[in-house]
């Protein structure tokens, strides 16, 4: 499983790497507090799935890490999509660990 732990997040962040970060989590949640990147509900990931065919490395972000997951799962081994992740233990352990 691609994980990405929140403090190699933070500093690929701060260090302004060559990232997508990709928020599943709904929209009214996005909006109250995110880490930048683009807000894609769950729902609409797959039907998006061409905007993660690059060679960036792409962070999928949910709640607590569960929903991440499992659509990180289906992008590589469904779609053999290269360079996603999923950080760990979501939003929740970010702001635990990082803020």
């Amino acid at each position: 499983m691609n994980e990405i732990a929140p403090s190699e997040l933070k500093k690929m962040i701060e260090e302004n790497a060559n990232i997508q970060i990709i928020d599943i989590r709904d929209d009214y949640v996005f909006e109250d507090f995110n880490l930048g990147g683009t807000n894609i509900p769950l729902e609409n990931v797959i039907n998006n799935k061409a905007q993660f065919e690059n060679d960036k490395k792409t962070v999928f972000i949910c709640n607590s890490g569960k929903r991440s997951s499992a659509i990180v799962r289906t992008l590589t081994v469904k779609y053999q999509l290269p360079n996603i992740y999923s950080l760990k233990g979501g939003i929740e352990a970010y702001v635990e660990q990082c803020l």
